[in-house]
């Protein structure tokens, strides 16, 4: 195999060899180093391909089993922890938050509801102090900053996308129902169960399977400034404060640490299935995971606006429900509007589409410059939309 050729391995079945040539295509055209798709349709697998690279020097191909942090890509995890919680009676999404976590009402968000939280519109995109990525990893130092903080807008209002914050708000709720941080939750009702190759950070002795994620091309400083110039006080928060890329979430420190919105690590079998709860009607492989009315309000839409965020990324509007975001009018995640799913920083996806019964994990380790709807995402959904 030469330094440009990556060879391909797994297996998809006939009708969905499009997928496998969108794949192909990726590495060829499209910068690919190391990756992985999974697609179920009605629970059954129906692609399961990787290929390429698991470190930028080429010395380790990209094997079955490796695994990766996949970003963003955990909030749909971290969501499903707190529907089970809910769909239990033991967490009310339209109750105060103050209501699990006391602390909370400080700086007056006495009437910032869970639901606010799992939607990105808690006005809590970021922290206002300086917050460096050290601490980032001190769980109970950011969760108290954040009780302590005032919000950047009215919560409630729009949504501004909590790009790291989101994983220790959802998941302080999480630990002070269930007693659990959301990534012992995760494994203890979810992922030991099913056998999920999926964890919130990556036990050391996991280590040796990880891929090496490769941090995207820099933008010119001119153009960088630019771009910062658009951005409102709480999107350079939440983007900047603190700063973390490919060599933060390659040091043992990152990948120890408790950091839901943003350190889950998987393969792409792992995100399709869990994703594929969701697809479901929150059975998945035979098990009940949700009640169906739990899975179906995941994608309760919270009211479409242009993203205090996100915004520079998107032409239009975009509309968050529970946890994840609604395919919508940009097709982020198929045709179907009401589809759903979520990107992770540089390019991974999970998404679900119940009305077409499917579910799609994709991970990479070669880092791309798109806040989302990366090219290599999209041409494997527009692949997949293409022969059902």
């Amino acid at each position: 195999m030469s330094e440009h050729e990556a060879q391909v391995h797994g297996h998809c079945d006939a009708r969905f060899v499009a997928v496998r040539s969108a794949f192909e295509e990726n590495f060829r055209d499209r910068g690919e180093l190391g990756a992985a798709v999974t697609v179920t349709v009605d629970g059954a697998t129906v692609v399961d391909l990787w290929g390429g690279w698991a470190d930028e020097a080429r010395t380790r191909p990209w094997q079955r089993e490796t695994l990766v942090n996949v970003w963003s890509t955990s909030k749909g995890p971290v969501a499903l922890c707190a529907h089970l919680l809910a769909d239990r009676g033991l967490l009310d999404f339209d109750a105060p938050v103050a209501t699990y976590w006391p602390e909370f009402a400080e700086a007056g968000k006495e009437k910032v509801l869970v639901r606010h939280l799992l939607s990105h519109r808690a006005g809590l995109s970021g922290l206002r102090e300086p917050h460096s990525v050290g601490q980032l990893y001190d769980w109970q130092l950011t969760v108290d900053r954040l009780a302590a903080m005032e919000p950047w807008w009215e919560p409630g209002t729009q949504s501004g996308y909590h790009a790291l914050t989101y994983g220790h708000l959802v998941g302080e709720v999480v630990r002070r129902v269930s007693g659990l941080l959301p990534g012992a939750f995760l494994e203890r009702e979810v992922t030991g169960p099913l056998g999920l190759d999926f964890t919130v950070g990556l036990p050391d002795k996991q280590s040796a399977r990880a891929a090496e994620l490769v941090q995207p091309p820099v933008a010119g400083t001119s153009e960088q400034a630019a771009v910062f110039a658009q951005l409102a006080p709480a999107a350079i928060a939440a983007l900047t404060n603190p700063g973390v890329g490919a060599a933060e979430a390659n040091s043992p420190e990152w990948r120890a640490a408790e950091i839901p919105a943003a350190n889950g690590h998987g393969t792409a079998r792992a995100v399709a299935a869990l994703y594929g709860i969701f697809a479901g009607g929150g059975s998945y492989d035979g098990h009940r995971v949700l009640s169906p009315e739990a899975a179906e309000r995941v994608r309760e839409g919270q009211g479409a606006c242009r993203d205090l965020v996100l915004g520079a990324g998107f032409a239009g509007e975009t509309e968050a429900g529970l946890g994840l975001w609604l395919s919508g009018p940009n097709g982020s995640y198929g045709p179907n509007p009401r589809a759903f799913g979520h990107d992770g920083f540089g390019g991974s996806c999970g998404l679900a589409d119940p009305e077409a019964g499917v579910s799609l994990g994709y991970v990479m380790n070669r880092m791309g410059p798109h806040v989302a709807d990366d090219p290599r995402k999209m041409a494997l959904i527009d692949a997949l939309y293409s022969v059902l």
